[in-house]
């Protein structure tokens, strides 16, 4: 009898364990192919990737759809929550986009409302971008209709994307918009250097973001950091080409929110078109603040303007603004940056003349030029209403 008993006890221990009590209860695996997807790069899976999406978002735990290997051509699709459990994506085979532009009412792949999301697995969303490229407008002129973005993530917290890949995408690669405590590990993100605004991950509204271990080639801003964050975190990221990490622009539309506590370190980035950048918009609607950032032991590979700070911003050849920016640029310190300028100008720091830069510190700046001798000579640094200090070696030689 004391032998059942124990025996009884065990096998409830067991089923108490295998419960998840305290921990996500894993409820289930759903494989595209099970609900009708076809991975033969021709076939439309959007509504069976909707339906894998909704029976695993209705139940409690942790719900794993599996997208084998294949090609599975998709339109563009909303992956909404909230849902009961954690979501989990594993993606083993190529997403293809479609090229039929007329089907895009903003997004190719949306993940909104979800808290507990992890997509991994070593697969690729290709954007097919080629087909939409020379339709973008936008380089031009302000007036323009957006092209898809690849991956956007709106309103979520609590995930991790990690050991994918993103090519080609029509524009920007990665969005994250209004969401928080997200992980970006491990991602190569790529599209020739010449496609239009091809920014490998934007960020923006969000909180307590980290992008590590990554690799980032486009035709735009490798990363860029958009109005209303916080605590975000930059960390071991290769970027070239492309035009560098950059924070903004910042200004263009009223109402927008502070960009606080920004690092970016051990980076390298190789011939970009800028290194470290701040960008601010002339005539500003409203006034708002970027201030705590630290860029430190960056490798600069033959970037054309390493260090700028450029609060004239405007891409356009037509550009009527003639009021200051309103953006105020505060505390930030670039440490130990080293490598080779494109251009003899390696320091570059024009500030607002109504909102003038303060704590900008230059420490430990190594930088050469990549030119010829007369070039390496006249390596310069050039200062506009800017207030900080310079510590250690500083090569070109500090303006501040």
């Amino acid at each position: 009898m004391g032998l059942e008993l124990s025996i009884i006890g065990i096998s409830l221990l067991l089923l108490f364990i295998l419960s998840g009590a305290g921990a996500d209860t894993i409820v289930g695996v759903y494989n595209v192919k099970d609900y009708a997807a076809v991975g033969d790069g021709q076939t439309d899976n959007t509504k069976a990737f909707e339906s894998t999406w909704s029976a695993a978002c209705a139940v409690e735990g942790t719900a794993t759809i599996v997208i084998p290997e294949g090609e599975y051509l998709l339109g563009p699709i909303i992956f909404k929550g909230p849902c009961k459990g954690k979501m989990v994506m594993q993606v083993k085979g190529q997403l293809l986009a479609s090229t039929h532009l007329e089907a895009y009412t903003q997004n190719w792949i949306d993940f909104q409302y979800i808290n507990g999301l992890v997509i991994s697995g070593g697969g690729i969303f290709h954007g097919q971008g080629a087909s939409a490229w020379p339709y973008n407008q936008c380089p031009k002129t302000q007036k323009c209709k957006l092209l898809p973005t690849n991956l956007m993530f709106s309103f979520v917290t609590n995930a991790t994307i990690s050991s994918i890949s993103s090519i080609d995408s029509k524009l920007f690669h990665m969005q994250i918009f209004q969401s928080r405590d997200i992980t970006l590990d491990s991602l190569k993100i790529s599209a020739p250097g010449d496609s239009p605004n091809t920014d490998g991950i934007h960020i923006a509204d969000s909180t307590n973001i980290q992008v590590a271990n990554s690799v980032i080639g486009t035709g735009d801003d490798c990363i860029s950091i958009g109005p209303g964050c916080t605590n975000l975190t930059i960390f071991n990221v290769l970027c070239g080409p492309g035009h560098g990490i950059s924070i903004g622009s910042l200004g263009k539309n009223a109402n927008e929110k502070d960009v606080t506590g920004l690092t970016v370190r051990q980076c390298t980035l190789t011939g970009t078109s800028n290194g470290l950048r701040i960008k601010t918009w002339p005539s500003s609607p409203s006034s708002l603040k970027a201030t705590g950032f630290v860029f430190e032991d960056i490798i600069m590979n033959n970037v054309y303007n390493p260090i700028i700070i450029d609060q004239n911003y405007c891409p356009y050849a037509n550009c009527p603004e003639t009021d200051p920016s309103l953006v105020k640029i505060k505390d930030i310190k670039f440490r130990n940056i080293t490598g080779t300028s494109a251009s003899p100008e390696a320091i570059k720091l024009v500030c607002s003349k109504a909102v003038p830069c303060e704590g900008v510190e230059l420490n430990d700046i190594s930088l050469k030029c990549n030119g010829d001798d007369e070039q390496a000579k006249n390596m310069t640094s050039t200062c506009v209403h800017v207030y900080g200090s310079s510590n250690g070696n500083v090569k070109p030689d500090s303006c501040i």
